[in-house]
């Protein structure tokens, strides 16, 4: 059960009620954790900015997906993992095969593969990423703006994994379970 409020759309006034429909116009849904997220106005606000100025960036609708599994699945977050899982299958169309492999940080894709290589990269190591990762997404040929990008969609989906958890909001899709949830 969630553990704060979930501020209900048709009740919600003032600049809960805004966001709320801000929501719904960016995403297409008011899903459970914007209504979390709700309690702050301000903290939901963050979010939709976010979202919206990377989902108008240079990386790719699917491998934004796939950074969000992976990451999701190095934090555990099943609340992120069902959204994205049913995200990737019926948005962006990846294959089932991807969706797995994004989860454990691959793909057939030799693009997506350097691009979720540093995702891993980044949210294992938190942001000190070593050379050696960082000359890996060079060699693969990702430019400044798509790494840029990628740390900022990691930064995104460790939000969204830690609301999820903290407040253990209620999933509302069809849930998609860790492989597994190491603890540092």
């Amino acid at each position: 059960m969630t553990r704060v409020n979930l501020i209900d759309p048709d009740t919600a006034t003032g600049t809960a009620a805004e966001q709320l429909a801000a929501t719904r116009q960016t995403m297409g849904v008011i899903p459970n954790m914007a209504k979390a997220m709700a309690n702050s106005p301000a903290a939901l606000q963050g979010f939709l900015g976010l979202f919206g100025a990377l989902k108008g960036g240079v990386l790719r609708a699917a491998d934004q997906e796939r950074i969000a599994l992976a990451v999701a699945e190095m934090n555990g977050c099943t609340y992120c993992l069902s959204a994205h899982t049913m995200v990737s299958r019926n948005v962006t169309k990846l294959p089932e095969e991807e969706i797995e492999a994004a989860r454990r940080g691959e793909s057939g894709d030799p693009t997506s593969a350097a691009i979720l290589r540093l995702a891993v990269a980044v949210t294992r190591d938190r942001g000190h990423v070593g050379e050696e990762d960082f000359a890996a997404a060079r060699q693969a040929g990702l430019s400044d703006e798509e790494i840029v990008e990628v740390v900022a969609n990691v930064a995104r989906n460790v939000f969204t994994n830690y609301i999820n958890e903290t407040l253990a909001v209620d999933v509302e899709w069809p849930p998609v379970k860790p492989f597994t949830h190491a603890t540092a």
